[in-house]
Order: C-alpha cells, then sequence, then structure tokens
C-alpha cells in the first residue's frame, strides 16, 4: 500500500507538472496571439495610411495626365496648319515680289493687291504673324544672320536689312528672318 500511496503521489505530482506545462502553453499562446493581434492592428492601420497614399498619388497623376491631355489637345489645335502655312510662305513672298514690279497695269497691280491682301487677312486669321526686323536687336531665336555689313545709319547689334520676312504661328517662329546685321 505504501508503494500504492507513493505511485499515487508521483501520478498526481505528474499531472499537477503537465497542468503547469499546460498553462504555461496557454498562456504564450494567448500572448503570441495578443501579439499577433496587436501586429494585426499595426499592419491594418499601415495599409490604410499606405491606401490613403496611394490614393492621393493616383488622384495627382490623374490631374497632371487631364493637364497634360488639354495642353497637347490645345497644341495639335494652334499647330495643326503649321505644315500648310510653311508651304504657303513662298507664295506670300511671291507674291509681294510681283506687287514691286511696275510691269503691268494699274488695274492688275491692284486686283493683285487685293488678292494679296486677302491671302494674308486668311493666314493672319489661322494664327500667323510677322516677325519685326528691321532695326531692331538682333535675336538669334528669331533671326537668321547671313551678312554683316558696317553701317552708320545703324547701331552695331541692330538688324540693318531684311533678306526674307520671318514668320511666327501662334507665337511659335516658323520660319526666322533672314537679316543682315550692322557691325
Amino acid at each position: 500500500m505504501a508503494n500504492n500511496n507513493e505511485d499515487i503521489k508521483k501520478d498526481e505530482t505528474m499531472e499537477d507538472a503537465a497542468e503547469e506545462k499546460d498553462t504555461e502553453e496557454v498562456s504564450e499562446e494567448s500572448g503570441a496571439e495578443q501579439t499577433e493581434a496587436a501586429d494585426e492592428n499595426a499592419e491594418s492601420k499601415e495599409p490604410e495610411e499606405d491606401n490613403d497614399t496611394k490614393y492621393l498619388r493616383l488622384m495627382a497623376d490623374f490631374q497632371n495626365y487631364k493637364k497634360r491631355v488639354e495642353k497637347e489637345k490645345k497644341d495639335l489645335y494652334s499647330y495643326a496648319n503649321e505644315k500648310l502655312v510653311t508651304e504657303m510662305l513662298p507664295v506670300l513672298d511671291n507674291f509681294e515680289r510681283a506687287l514691286e514690279q511696275e510691269a503691268g497695269g494699274d488695274s492688275f497691280k491692284e486686283g493683285m493687291g487685293m488678292i494679296f491682301k486677302q491671302l494674308g487677312d486668311v493666314l493672319v486669321k489661322a494664327g500667323l504673324a510677322e516677325i519685326a526686323a528691321l532695326d531692331e536687336v538682333f535675336d538669334p531665336n528669331i533671326h537668321n544672320a547671313v551678312m554683316t555689313e558696317d553701317s552708320e545709319q545703324y547701331e552695331s547689334g541692330k538688324v540693318s536689312g531684311v533678306m526674307q520676312k520671318g514668320y511666327t504661328l501662334n507665337g511659335k517662329v516658323i520660319r526666322p528672318s533672314m537679316v543682315k546685321v550692322a557691325n
């Protein structure tokens, strides 16, 4: 019987130890679960902030896209006629040369002048503008210097003669003026 009592005590001690071990495992598990839950809460806040940030960036990108497309559309409309106008510039030059000639009658010259004015008006309506050159300060962005000359009439660095007129289309230089510059 004494052995029996000892065996019972050993069994009880073993059971108590097993229970303590189970309790420790449960508390470790609940601690781990709490840590995981805390991590999930922290992670869930970060994605919310990330989602907000992503949303704001997406909206900003979309606004930039809209502005860029609107600018491209505006430029497309503004410069759609550029090729046609550029090809018409030699015709305009030839009209001016023809009107400077003294040959032909007054009625012919008057008719040509009217046609030239009409063509000029159409081109101006399309956005064409002549670049002012004579007696202006030389600007390499709008003038193409082909000669220099000594001149007492014009200051140094000023345009002293125009060999070919230059034009802009809606503010963009489509043909620079060919000029002589005073030394």
